[in-house]
Protein backbone atom coordinates (compact mmCIF):
# COMPACT_ATOMS: atom_id res chain seq x y z
CA UNK A 1 0.00 0.00 0.00
CA UNK A 2 1.56 3.45 -0.91
CA UNK A 3 1.93 6.33 1.57
CA UNK A 4 0.12 9.05 1.75
CA UNK A 5 1.72 12.36 -0.01
CA UNK A 6 1.44 15.92 2.39
CA UNK A 7 0.85 19.00 1.01
CA UNK A 8 2.09 21.67 3.42
CA UNK A 9 2.27 25.18 2.64
CA UNK A 10 4.42 27.70 4.45
CA UNK A 11 1.36 29.92 5.77
CA UNK A 12 -2.12 29.33 4.83
CA UNK A 13 -4.85 31.60 5.77
CA UNK A 14 -8.50 29.87 6.57
CA UNK A 15 -11.11 32.56 8.26
CA UNK A 16 -8.55 35.60 8.46
CA UNK A 17 -6.46 32.94 10.69
CA UNK A 18 -2.97 32.58 9.30
CA UNK A 19 -2.07 28.37 10.26
CA UNK A 20 1.93 27.74 8.96
CA UNK A 21 3.81 24.48 9.03
CA UNK A 22 2.49 21.01 10.40
CA UNK A 23 -0.73 23.22 11.06
CA UNK A 24 -2.48 23.54 7.44
CA UNK A 25 -0.95 20.07 6.79
CA UNK A 26 -3.14 18.18 4.12
CA UNK A 27 -2.69 14.67 2.05
CA UNK A 28 -3.86 13.82 -1.79
CA UNK A 29 -5.96 10.84 -1.53
CA UNK A 30 -3.81 7.61 -1.88
CA UNK A 31 -5.00 4.49 -3.74
CA UNK A 32 -5.65 1.59 -1.25
CA UNK A 33 -5.38 -0.70 -3.91
CA UNK A 34 -4.65 -1.48 -7.43
CA UNK A 35 -6.33 -3.21 -9.56
CA UNK A 36 -5.55 -4.89 -13.11
CA UNK A 37 -8.62 -3.40 -15.00
CA UNK A 38 -8.33 -5.33 -18.01
CA UNK A 39 -10.78 -7.80 -17.48
CA UNK A 40 -13.57 -5.42 -17.06
CA UNK A 41 -12.60 -3.74 -19.85
CA UNK A 42 -13.43 -6.47 -22.08
CA UNK A 43 -16.48 -6.79 -20.50
CA UNK A 44 -17.60 -2.94 -21.01
CA UNK A 45 -16.26 -3.05 -24.58
CA UNK A 46 -19.19 -4.93 -25.26
CA UNK A 47 -21.56 -2.90 -27.66
CA UNK A 48 -24.59 -2.95 -24.99
CA UNK A 49 -22.16 -3.95 -21.64
CA UNK A 50 -20.42 -0.82 -21.38
CA UNK A 51 -22.79 0.65 -18.41
CA UNK A 52 -21.26 -2.08 -16.35
CA UNK A 53 -18.40 -0.25 -15.51
CA UNK A 54 -20.67 2.64 -14.38
CA UNK A 55 -21.04 1.13 -11.01
CA UNK A 56 -19.92 2.61 -7.80
CA UNK A 57 -20.50 -0.25 -5.82
CA UNK A 58 -23.44 1.51 -3.59
CA UNK A 59 -25.60 -1.78 -3.27
CA UNK A 60 -28.73 -0.48 -4.02
CA UNK A 61 -28.78 -3.60 -6.47
CA UNK A 62 -28.55 -5.86 -4.05
CA UNK A 63 -31.41 -4.91 -1.66
CA UNK A 64 -33.82 -5.73 -4.53
CA UNK A 65 -32.34 -8.53 -7.10
CA UNK A 66 -34.33 -11.25 -6.66
CA UNK A 67 -31.92 -13.77 -7.31
CA UNK A 68 -29.90 -12.58 -4.23
CA UNK A 69 -32.49 -13.49 -2.17
CA UNK A 70 -32.32 -17.02 -3.40
CA UNK A 71 -28.51 -16.90 -3.70
CA UNK A 72 -25.67 -14.39 -3.58
CA UNK A 73 -26.16 -12.35 -6.70
CA UNK A 74 -26.88 -8.63 -7.64
CA UNK A 75 -25.27 -6.52 -10.24
CA UNK A 76 -23.16 -5.05 -7.52
CA UNK A 77 -21.50 -8.23 -7.17
CA UNK A 78 -21.14 -8.66 -10.52
CA UNK A 79 -18.96 -5.78 -11.22
CA UNK A 80 -16.75 -6.46 -8.28
CA UNK A 81 -16.01 -9.84 -8.80
CA UNK A 82 -15.02 -8.89 -13.10
CA UNK A 83 -13.51 -5.87 -11.39
CA UNK A 84 -11.44 -8.26 -9.27
CA UNK A 85 -10.98 -10.63 -12.44
CA UNK A 86 -12.86 -12.90 -12.92
CA UNK A 87 -14.33 -13.42 -15.97
CA UNK A 88 -17.98 -12.80 -16.69
CA UNK A 89 -18.02 -14.53 -20.05
CA UNK A 90 -17.07 -17.88 -18.05
CA UNK A 91 -19.11 -17.15 -15.14
CA UNK A 92 -21.86 -18.73 -13.67
CA UNK A 93 -23.18 -15.16 -12.71
CA UNK A 94 -24.08 -14.62 -16.39
CA UNK A 95 -27.01 -17.35 -16.60
CA UNK A 96 -28.76 -16.52 -13.49
CA UNK A 97 -29.81 -13.16 -13.95
CA UNK A 98 -33.81 -13.16 -15.29
CA UNK A 99 -33.65 -9.99 -16.61
CA UNK A 100 -36.71 -8.79 -14.58
CA UNK A 101 -35.37 -5.06 -14.23
CA UNK A 102 -35.81 -4.34 -10.48
CA UNK A 103 -31.97 -3.38 -10.44
CA UNK A 104 -32.91 -0.69 -12.92
CA UNK A 105 -35.33 0.76 -11.15
CA UNK A 106 -33.43 1.76 -8.50
CA UNK A 107 -29.64 1.72 -9.93
CA UNK A 108 -28.74 6.10 -9.62
CA UNK A 109 -25.50 5.26 -12.38
CA UNK A 110 -28.11 3.29 -14.78
CA UNK A 111 -26.18 0.12 -14.74
CA UNK A 112 -28.30 -1.37 -17.46
CA UNK A 113 -28.49 -5.52 -17.13
CA UNK A 114 -30.89 -5.37 -19.59
CA UNK A 115 -28.45 -4.74 -21.91
CA UNK A 116 -25.98 -5.92 -20.28
CA UNK A 117 -26.95 -9.46 -20.40
CA UNK A 118 -27.95 -9.63 -23.57
CA UNK A 119 -25.02 -8.65 -25.29
CA UNK A 120 -22.33 -10.19 -22.83
CA UNK A 121 -24.39 -13.54 -23.54
CA UNK A 122 -24.40 -13.11 -26.96
CA UNK A 123 -20.55 -13.64 -26.93
CA UNK A 124 -20.27 -16.41 -24.83
CA UNK A 125 -23.22 -18.19 -27.19
CA UNK A 126 -20.67 -17.63 -30.27
CA UNK A 127 -18.22 -18.74 -28.35
CA UNK A 128 -19.96 -21.91 -27.11
CA UNK A 129 -20.28 -21.45 -23.62
CA UNK A 130 -23.71 -21.64 -22.81
CA UNK A 131 -25.51 -24.01 -20.51
CA UNK A 132 -26.53 -27.07 -22.49
CA UNK A 133 -30.25 -27.16 -21.36
CA UNK A 134 -30.24 -23.67 -22.96
CA UNK A 135 -28.70 -24.65 -26.00
CA UNK A 136 -31.26 -27.61 -26.19
CA UNK A 137 -33.95 -24.44 -26.40
CA UNK A 138 -32.13 -22.68 -28.95
CA UNK A 139 -32.14 -25.82 -31.02
CA UNK A 140 -35.27 -26.56 -30.93
CA UNK A 141 -36.71 -23.00 -31.80
CA UNK A 142 -34.10 -22.99 -34.91
CA UNK A 143 -36.05 -26.24 -36.20
CA UNK A 144 -39.51 -26.33 -34.35
CA UNK A 145 -40.36 -22.57 -33.93
CA UNK A 146 -40.90 -23.22 -30.83
CA UNK A 147 -38.50 -24.03 -27.22
CA UNK A 148 -40.39 -27.12 -26.70
CA UNK A 149 -39.35 -29.05 -29.57
CA UNK A 150 -42.50 -29.30 -30.50
CA UNK A 151 -44.14 -30.27 -34.32
CA UNK A 152 -44.64 -26.93 -36.07
CA UNK A 153 -47.81 -28.67 -38.09
CA UNK A 154 -49.35 -29.04 -34.11
CA UNK A 155 -49.36 -25.20 -33.43
CA UNK A 156 -53.12 -24.90 -33.64
CA UNK A 157 -54.13 -28.11 -32.93
CA UNK A 158 -55.46 -26.68 -29.39
CA UNK A 159 -58.22 -25.00 -31.44
CA UNK A 160 -59.90 -27.74 -31.85
CA UNK A 161 -60.72 -28.43 -28.23
CA UNK A 162 -61.99 -24.42 -28.03
CA UNK A 163 -65.69 -25.49 -28.68
CA UNK A 164 -65.89 -22.02 -30.46
CA UNK A 165 -64.78 -21.18 -34.01
CA UNK A 166 -61.02 -19.72 -33.55
CA UNK A 167 -60.13 -18.60 -37.63
CA UNK A 168 -56.84 -18.93 -38.77
CA UNK A 169 -56.07 -16.32 -41.09
CA UNK A 170 -55.15 -18.20 -44.19
CA UNK A 171 -58.05 -20.08 -44.15
CA UNK A 172 -60.18 -17.07 -43.22
CA UNK A 173 -59.19 -14.95 -46.25
CA UNK A 174 -60.26 -11.86 -44.85
CA UNK A 175 -60.00 -9.08 -42.95
CA UNK A 176 -60.34 -9.00 -39.16
CA UNK A 177 -60.04 -6.18 -36.40
CA UNK A 178 -57.60 -8.11 -33.85
CA UNK A 179 -54.63 -10.81 -34.70
CA UNK A 180 -54.44 -12.84 -31.73
CA UNK A 181 -50.61 -13.73 -31.65
CA UNK A 182 -51.09 -16.76 -29.32
CA UNK A 183 -47.40 -17.80 -28.42
CA UNK A 184 -45.60 -21.27 -27.90
CA UNK A 185 -46.41 -22.42 -24.74
CA UNK A 186 -50.21 -21.07 -24.65
CA UNK A 187 -50.41 -23.43 -27.96
CA UNK A 188 -48.40 -25.99 -27.04
CA UNK A 189 -48.29 -26.64 -23.09
CA UNK A 190 -51.29 -28.71 -21.40
CA UNK A 191 -51.84 -25.50 -18.67
CA UNK A 192 -51.37 -22.89 -21.69
CA UNK A 193 -53.42 -24.57 -24.21
CA UNK A 194 -56.68 -24.64 -21.19
CA UNK A 195 -55.93 -20.74 -21.16
CA UNK A 196 -56.12 -20.30 -24.61
CA UNK A 197 -59.46 -22.45 -24.74
CA UNK A 198 -61.29 -19.77 -22.15
CA UNK A 199 -59.59 -16.90 -23.97
CA UNK A 200 -60.89 -18.18 -27.39
CA UNK A 201 -64.18 -18.66 -25.57
CA UNK A 202 -64.23 -14.48 -24.46
CA UNK A 203 -63.52 -13.37 -27.19
CA UNK A 204 -66.29 -15.96 -28.79
CA UNK A 205 -68.60 -14.28 -26.05
CA UNK A 206 -68.16 -10.98 -26.97
CA UNK A 207 -68.40 -11.48 -30.66
CA UNK A 208 -64.23 -10.09 -31.47
CA UNK A 209 -63.57 -10.13 -35.08
CA UNK A 210 -60.53 -12.22 -34.71
CA UNK A 211 -57.98 -14.55 -36.78
CA UNK A 212 -54.66 -16.59 -35.65
CA UNK A 213 -51.63 -17.35 -37.71
CA UNK A 214 -51.95 -20.97 -36.81
CA UNK A 215 -48.98 -22.88 -38.41
CA UNK A 216 -47.45 -19.56 -39.94
CA UNK A 217 -46.68 -18.59 -36.50
CA UNK A 218 -43.42 -18.98 -34.76
CA UNK A 219 -41.94 -18.09 -31.24
CA UNK A 220 -42.04 -14.52 -31.04
CA UNK A 221 -38.04 -14.88 -29.83
CA UNK A 222 -37.98 -12.26 -26.74
CA UNK A 223 -36.79 -14.92 -24.26
CA UNK A 224 -33.84 -16.01 -26.83
CA UNK A 225 -32.76 -12.22 -27.49
CA UNK A 226 -32.82 -11.61 -23.83
CA UNK A 227 -30.75 -15.47 -23.33
CA UNK A 228 -27.99 -13.94 -26.00
CA UNK A 229 -29.33 -15.64 -29.25
CA UNK A 230 -29.92 -12.24 -31.26
CA UNK A 231 -29.05 -14.33 -34.42
CA UNK A 232 -31.93 -16.77 -33.91
CA UNK A 233 -34.31 -14.06 -32.90
CA UNK A 234 -33.80 -11.82 -35.79
CA UNK A 235 -34.58 -14.78 -37.90
CA UNK A 236 -37.98 -15.42 -35.94
CA UNK A 237 -39.09 -11.79 -36.12
CA UNK A 238 -38.81 -11.53 -39.64
CA UNK A 239 -40.33 -14.96 -40.68
CA UNK A 240 -43.20 -13.21 -38.28
CA UNK A 241 -43.33 -9.66 -39.39
CA UNK A 242 -43.32 -11.44 -43.23
CA UNK A 243 -46.23 -13.50 -42.24
CA UNK A 244 -48.45 -11.06 -40.71
CA UNK A 245 -47.98 -8.45 -43.45
CA UNK A 246 -49.83 -10.74 -45.57
CA UNK A 247 -52.62 -10.09 -43.85
CA UNK A 248 -55.31 -7.14 -43.04
CA UNK A 249 -56.05 -6.15 -39.58
CA UNK A 250 -56.44 -3.56 -36.80
CA UNK A 251 -54.52 -4.69 -33.98
CA UNK A 252 -52.55 -7.65 -32.24
CA UNK A 253 -53.41 -9.42 -29.04
CA UNK A 254 -50.54 -11.72 -27.56
CA UNK A 255 -51.03 -13.84 -24.59
CA UNK A 256 -47.59 -13.40 -23.49
CA UNK A 257 -45.49 -10.49 -21.69
CA UNK A 258 -42.75 -11.02 -23.78
CA UNK A 259 -44.25 -11.43 -26.42
CA UNK A 260 -45.85 -7.94 -26.17
CA UNK A 261 -42.34 -6.74 -25.76
CA UNK A 262 -41.18 -8.00 -28.90
CA UNK A 263 -44.13 -6.44 -30.70
CA UNK A 264 -43.62 -2.88 -28.55
CA UNK A 265 -39.81 -2.57 -28.73
CA UNK A 266 -38.36 -4.45 -30.79
CA UNK A 267 -40.13 -5.90 -34.21
CA UNK A 268 -40.68 -1.67 -35.32
CA UNK A 269 -36.63 -1.79 -35.45
CA UNK A 270 -37.73 -4.32 -38.35
CA UNK A 271 -40.48 -2.82 -40.37
CA UNK A 272 -43.27 -4.74 -38.09
CA UNK A 273 -45.17 -2.14 -36.19
CA UNK A 274 -48.46 -2.47 -35.30
CA UNK A 275 -50.70 -1.76 -32.21
CA UNK A 276 -50.22 -4.23 -29.92
CA UNK A 277 -52.15 -5.13 -26.64
CA UNK A 278 -51.29 -7.44 -24.42
CA UNK A 279 -55.28 -9.06 -23.72
CA UNK A 280 -55.56 -8.00 -20.31
CA UNK A 281 -55.66 -4.35 -21.52
CA UNK A 282 -57.77 -5.32 -24.24
CA UNK A 283 -60.36 -7.27 -22.12
CA UNK A 284 -60.27 -4.73 -19.41
CA UNK A 285 -61.30 -1.90 -22.17
CA UNK A 286 -64.16 -4.35 -22.38
CA UNK A 287 -65.26 -5.03 -19.26
CA UNK A 288 -68.69 -3.72 -19.41
CA UNK A 289 -69.09 -6.33 -22.08
CA UNK A 290 -68.32 -9.36 -19.90
CA UNK A 291 -71.09 -10.92 -18.73
CA UNK A 292 -70.43 -12.56 -15.35
CA UNK A 293 -72.47 -15.08 -13.89
CA UNK A 294 -70.56 -17.04 -11.19
CA UNK A 295 -69.27 -16.08 -8.44
CA UNK A 296 -65.53 -17.13 -7.52
CA UNK A 297 -66.00 -16.54 -3.73
CA UNK A 298 -62.23 -17.19 -3.10
CA UNK A 299 -59.05 -14.74 -1.95
CA UNK A 300 -56.72 -14.25 -4.97
CA UNK A 301 -53.60 -12.57 -5.17
CA UNK A 302 -51.69 -11.78 -8.29
CA UNK A 303 -48.26 -11.97 -9.63
CA UNK A 304 -47.12 -9.03 -12.09
CA UNK A 305 -45.09 -10.50 -14.80
CA UNK A 306 -41.73 -8.65 -14.97
CA UNK A 307 -42.27 -7.86 -19.03
CA UNK A 308 -46.01 -6.44 -18.76
CA UNK A 309 -45.35 -4.59 -15.33
CA UNK A 310 -41.82 -3.15 -15.07
CA UNK A 311 -40.49 -3.52 -18.24
CA UNK A 312 -43.74 -2.20 -19.96
CA UNK A 313 -45.57 -0.43 -16.86
CA UNK A 314 -48.98 -2.23 -16.59
CA UNK A 315 -50.29 -2.63 -13.70
CA UNK A 316 -53.70 -2.04 -13.20
CA UNK A 317 -55.35 -4.15 -16.57
CA UNK A 318 -55.08 -7.34 -14.87
CA UNK A 319 -55.99 -6.08 -11.53
CA UNK A 320 -58.94 -4.02 -12.86
CA UNK A 321 -60.32 -7.68 -14.77
CA UNK A 322 -59.92 -9.73 -10.87
CA UNK A 323 -61.49 -6.67 -9.14
CA UNK A 324 -64.29 -7.02 -11.44
CA UNK A 325 -65.22 -11.10 -10.51
CA UNK A 326 -67.95 -11.64 -8.41
CA UNK A 327 -67.43 -12.22 -5.12
CA UNK A 328 -63.74 -12.76 -5.10
CA UNK A 329 -61.23 -10.92 -2.72
CA UNK A 330 -57.82 -9.17 -4.04
CA UNK A 331 -55.17 -9.54 -1.91
CA UNK A 332 -51.63 -7.94 -2.76
CA UNK A 333 -48.65 -9.82 -1.38
CA UNK A 334 -46.05 -7.33 0.43
CA UNK A 335 -44.50 -7.40 -3.28
CA UNK A 336 -46.41 -6.10 -6.01
CA UNK A 337 -46.37 -3.85 -8.34
CA UNK A 338 -43.23 -2.35 -9.35
CA UNK A 339 -41.29 -4.02 -6.44
CA UNK A 340 -42.78 -7.73 -7.36
CA UNK A 341 -40.55 -10.86 -7.10
CA UNK A 342 -39.62 -12.21 -10.81
CA UNK A 343 -41.02 -16.19 -11.49
CA UNK A 344 -37.46 -16.66 -12.37
CA UNK A 345 -38.21 -17.49 -16.17
CA UNK A 346 -37.11 -14.69 -18.18
CA UNK A 347 -34.21 -13.90 -19.59
CA UNK A 348 -33.61 -17.64 -20.10
CA UNK A 349 -34.26 -18.73 -16.96
CA UNK A 350 -37.45 -20.47 -17.93
CA UNK A 351 -34.75 -23.06 -19.78
CA UNK A 352 -32.35 -23.26 -17.23
CA UNK A 353 -33.88 -24.15 -13.71
CA UNK A 354 -31.32 -27.50 -13.89
CA UNK A 355 -28.66 -24.99 -14.35
CA UNK A 356 -29.67 -22.36 -11.67
CA UNK A 357 -30.45 -24.95 -8.98
CA UNK A 358 -26.98 -25.67 -8.06
CA UNK A 359 -26.37 -21.68 -7.36
CA UNK A 360 -29.89 -21.51 -5.25
CA UNK A 361 -31.60 -22.22 -2.21
CA UNK A 362 -34.62 -22.40 -3.35
CA UNK A 363 -36.40 -21.52 -7.02
CA UNK A 364 -37.77 -18.06 -7.31
CA UNK A 365 -41.21 -19.39 -8.13
CA UNK A 366 -41.16 -21.58 -4.75
CA UNK A 367 -40.26 -18.11 -3.09
CA UNK A 368 -43.26 -16.28 -4.94
CA UNK A 369 -45.80 -19.30 -3.93
CA UNK A 370 -44.88 -19.56 -0.31
CA UNK A 371 -45.88 -15.19 -0.15
CA UNK A 372 -48.85 -15.82 -1.75
CA UNK A 373 -49.65 -19.05 0.80
CA UNK A 374 -48.27 -16.41 3.47
CA UNK A 375 -50.96 -13.87 2.72
CA UNK A 376 -53.51 -16.47 2.85
CA UNK A 377 -54.37 -16.84 -1.13
CA UNK A 378 -56.77 -19.62 -2.36
CA UNK A 379 -55.51 -18.57 -5.91
CA UNK A 380 -52.30 -16.92 -7.35
CA UNK A 381 -53.94 -15.35 -10.04
CA UNK A 382 -51.43 -15.53 -13.45
CA UNK A 383 -50.80 -13.62 -16.96
CA UNK A 384 -47.47 -14.83 -18.84
CA UNK A 385 -47.70 -18.33 -20.00
CA UNK A 386 -44.08 -19.24 -18.30
CA UNK A 387 -46.22 -19.04 -15.05
CA UNK A 388 -48.50 -21.60 -14.64
CA UNK A 389 -46.59 -24.65 -15.25
CA UNK A 390 -43.54 -22.71 -13.09
CA UNK A 391 -45.84 -21.94 -10.11
CA UNK A 392 -47.76 -25.31 -10.34
CA UNK A 393 -44.78 -27.31 -9.81
CA UNK A 394 -43.64 -24.81 -6.85
CA UNK A 395 -46.95 -25.60 -5.21
CA UNK A 396 -46.16 -28.94 -4.94
CA UNK A 397 -42.35 -28.80 -4.22
CA UNK A 398 -42.55 -26.52 -1.12
CA UNK A 399 -45.98 -28.81 -0.21
CA UNK A 400 -48.64 -26.62 -0.70
CA UNK A 401 -50.52 -28.81 -2.76
CA UNK A 402 -54.55 -28.63 -2.10
CA UNK A 403 -53.49 -25.34 -0.40
CA UNK A 404 -52.89 -22.85 -3.27
CA UNK A 405 -54.59 -22.78 -7.12
CA UNK A 406 -52.25 -21.22 -10.13
CA UNK A 407 -55.22 -19.99 -12.85
CA UNK A 408 -54.53 -17.64 -15.64
CA UNK A 409 -56.93 -14.80 -15.43
CA UNK A 410 -58.17 -15.80 -18.61
CA UNK A 411 -58.95 -18.87 -17.11
CA UNK A 412 -61.22 -17.15 -14.10
CA UNK A 413 -62.58 -14.32 -16.49
CA UNK A 414 -63.90 -17.02 -18.60
CA UNK A 415 -65.41 -19.34 -15.38
CA UNK A 416 -66.87 -16.93 -14.05
CA UNK A 417 -68.53 -15.96 -17.37
CA UNK A 418 -69.89 -19.68 -17.42
CA UNK A 419 -67.68 -20.07 -20.51
CA UNK A 420 -65.65 -23.26 -18.73
CA UNK A 421 -67.24 -25.45 -16.56
CA UNK A 422 -64.60 -25.78 -13.88
CA UNK A 423 -61.30 -24.00 -12.68
CA UNK A 424 -58.39 -26.36 -12.14
CA UNK A 425 -58.36 -25.87 -8.74
CA UNK A 426 -55.26 -26.90 -6.34
CA UNK A 427 -54.32 -30.62 -6.64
Amino acid sequence: MQKAKAIELDVAVVDGVELSGSWNRMFVPRAISEYDLSVLDEITSITGAESLGYCYQCGKCTAVCPVDTVGDYSPRKIFRRTQLGASLIDSPDLWLCTTCRNCLRVCPKEVNMIKIMPAVREQAVLQGKAPEELLTAFENTARYGNPIGESPRKRAEWTKSAGVPVPVMSQKKAPVDVLWFVECYPAYHPRGKEASIALARIFDALHVDFGILGTEEKCAGDSQRMAGERGLFEMLAEHNIKMLSKYTFNQIVVTDPHAYNAFLHEYPKMGGEWPVQHYTQYLSQRLADLAFVRDIPKRITFHDPCYLGRHNGEYEAPRRLLNALPGAELVEMGHCRETSYCCGGGGGGMWLDSFTRDYSSQRLSEKRVREAVEYGADILAVTCPYEVPRFEDAVKSTGNAGKLAVMDIAELVAYSMGLIDELVMAH
